[in-house]
């Protein structure tokens, strides 16, 4: 039996965001945990060869950003694109995410700070903002964010990087029942089946 959903992110990724507004129900119904699993995307890209191809082409940016409202609305959740999201220091924010991990909060942070910056479009590039988050999460974002800057956890964040490109992610969100992987937001009708397998 799977024990868990193995979920590698990017905060920087909206259809990780959407990914990460299904999976919860998902795990739920079939009696698994998530594992998060935060790396930094565009350092895993460099490592394995891969391109953020919506910023390079004009227009498969414009058509993402259709194809991501279609996603929300399939998901019943909202989407709005952030335009401080050149501001927004996600490395911090996986550095954050691994600190509320080691207490327990992972799962409220992850949900908390993906919210944040994709579904309401706050500017978390300014300190009290993200702060304000986090509290909203019941996380003291202060004493977290202090955490976070510490070699320790960018040195942690380093080494997942490496992990998930060693284990043959190349994008974000990418999932994994098991040994079996699945890329983008859109392949859980296969992740079910897995799941069904592996009861």
């Amino acid at each position: 039996m799977a024990a868990a959903i193995d979920f590698y992110f990017d905060f920087v990724s909206p259809y990780s965001y959407l990914a990460s507004t299904v999976l919860p129900r998902l795990a739920a119904s079939h009696g698994v945990a998530i594992e998060y699993r935060p790396f930094t995307l565009i350092e895993l890209m460099q490592k394995v060869g891969n391109r953020p191809t919506t910023i390079e082409c004009q227009n498969k940016g414009v058509y993402v950003m259709a194809d991501l409202q279609r996603w929300a609305k399939r998901y019943q959740v909202t989407f709005a694109p952030n335009p401080a999201w050149q501001r927004i220091d996600f490395a911090e924010l996986g550095r954050g995410a691994l600190v509320a991990l080691d207490q327990g909060q992972g799962a409220d942070y992850v949900t908390a700070v993906f919210r944040a910056v994709w579904g309401k479009a706050v500017d978390l590039g300014r300190r009290p903002k993200l702060i304000e988050v986090l509290a909203g999460a019941k996380l003291d974002g202060d004493r977290l964010l202090q955490r976070a800057a510490s070699p320790q956890y960018g040195a942690r964040l380093t080494e997942s990087t490496a992990a998930a490109a060693e284990r043959g992610v190349f994008g974000s969100p990418t999932m994994f029942v098991g040994e079996e992987m699945f890329f983008g937001n859109d392949r859980f009708d296969f992740m079910i089946r897995a799941l069904a397998r592996a009861a």
